[in-house]
């Protein structure tokens, strides 16, 4: 009888490494559940040198392949591949189907490898994780888990529901976003030209009407800023001897501040330093935190109703939290748990989380339905984001007719105040 190697967790959490004798992969897994364990792992004791023999023959090009992929293609292909299941087709045709009508050259290509993968023996969840690039340790957990329970077709459909579900809110957000930055962005350029080009033409005319007479104060302001933004401060360095105005640094502070921030979350430090401040921001804190909220609670919930093991689900709902404020809080759920704590405790004593948060998730233990509690709170945040989305879109606009008026009028005043003062000279020398 074939022996099979596994890799389980007890009620506690504990992991147990083992063997166990049984017909097939699912005898196996039917067993160690049977005894009490969680399986996260199951292979036969040969498994892993014919794996290993695979990987070597197989090209270099599989290691790591394709690139990334939009959200929506793969929501369609986890949707449509569920479809072909449920149908009955056998994985391998499907994926050959599927592959012939991707429109998206890359995602063809990784359709391809994973479809060559399987008619070389691996699973559809271990050839999907060669190409880690494409399908998140999220899409390759939720396979492994419809693999091992037999209802494939049905996780590929929560995936699908997931991913379409993960799309919407941010193309919500980012909806929101797009409105204030072009208008903003044309205002700033506009604002820039009229700095670098007109006003700098009534620096002379202003100073012969007064006479030698200081100017006021605002367009004494408003010149030098003039002044810097066409010519430049003195210390500035010079090209073919012209000296680089502020204007330059101005077009060019954007690109450096995106430059810097995806530096920054190249490390661990930078991302947790920068979503911190993001989570504390009037306002933009707020949606921040009530998305990334919505997103750990469905990906948890998605996982665990797809039979995924809460320790492993935890740690894979860690990795693609988005925010690393609620990745450390995971992190400590998850030891937690491993200690014999419940996820409610650890949830409520972080304080990253409102309370309503870790009150549904008491009750969801408490029930069973921990899952189904996860995935309410998502629906409640998603909601909430919506509605904060929206109010935020009323207000953007007088904020920014505010900020603008505001900054007309500081330039208008800087060039009439000197005429105000010329006509009260004249005024008191006629007097």
């Amino acid at each position: 009888m074939p022996v099979f190697q596994y890799v389980a967790l007890d009620s506690q959490g504990v992991e147990i490494k083992d063997e166990i004798d049984a017909l097939s992969e699912k005898e196996a897994i039917s067993k160690i559940r049977n005894m009490g364990y969680f399986p996260t792992k199951v292979r036969s004791r040969g498994a892993e040198k014919a794996a290993a023999a695979k990987a070597i023959a197989r090209p270099a090009r599989r290691r790591g392949a394709g690139g990334k992929v939009k959200t929506k293609y793969l929501a369609q292909f986890a949707r449509q591949l569920s479809t072909l299941q449920d149908a009955g087709l056998p994985i391998l045709r499907s994926l050959r189907i599927l592959q012939e009508q991707q429109k998206s050259g890359t995602f063809k290509r990784v359709i391809g490898y994973v479809a060559d993968d399987i008619e070389g023996g691996s699973t559809l969840s271990e050839a999907m994780s060669r190409a880690p690039r494409c399908f998140d340790r999220l899409f390759v957990s939720m396979v492994a888990a419809g693999e091992a329970g037999g209802v494939l077709d049905l996780i590929l459909a929560r995936v699908a529901d997931f991913k379409e579900t993960d799309q919407k809110l941010k193309a919500r957000v980012k909806s929101a976003m797009i409105y204030p930055i072009v208008v903003l962005g044309a205002a700033f350029l506009i604002l820039l030209g009229l700095m670098k080009y007109v006003i700098p033409s009534f620096k002379d005319v202003l100073s012969e009407m007064l006479e030698g007479e200081q100017l006021h104060v605002v367009t004494r302001t408003v010149l030098g800023a003039s002044t810097w933004i066409a010519v430049g401060p003195e210390w500035a360095p010079s090209i073919y001897g012209v000296r680089i105005g502020g204007w330059v640094v101005l077009l060019a502070m954007p690109f450096l501040i995106v430059f810097l921030l995806r530096l920054a979350t190249r490390f661990r430090i930078g991302r947790l330093v920068l979503d911190t401040i993001k989570l504390k921001l009037p306002v933009v804190g707020q949606l921040t935190g009530k998305v990334s909220v919505a997103r750990w609670t469905r990906t948890l919930g998605t996982l665990i109703s797809a039979g995924v093991p809460i320790l492993d689900a935890i740690n894979v709902t860690r990795e693609t939290a988005g925010n690393e404020v609620f990745s450390n809080m995971l992190g400590n759920v998850h030891n937690s748990i491993r200690q014999g704590d419940t996820f409610a405790g650890p949830l409520r004593q972080s304080k990253t989380v409102d309370l309503i948060v870790s009150n549904m998730v008491a009750v969801g233990e408490e029930t069973g339905d921990l899952d189904k509690m996860l995935l309410k709170v998502a629906d409640n945040y998603d909601e909430q984001v919506e509605v904060l989305v929206a109010s935020l879109m009323s207000l953007l606009e007088p904020i920014m007719i505010l900020v603008l008026g505001g900054i007309v009028l500081v330039i208008v005043l800087s060039i009439f105040l000197p005429m105000i003062q010329v006509i009260q000279g004249l005024s008191s020398q006629a007097a």
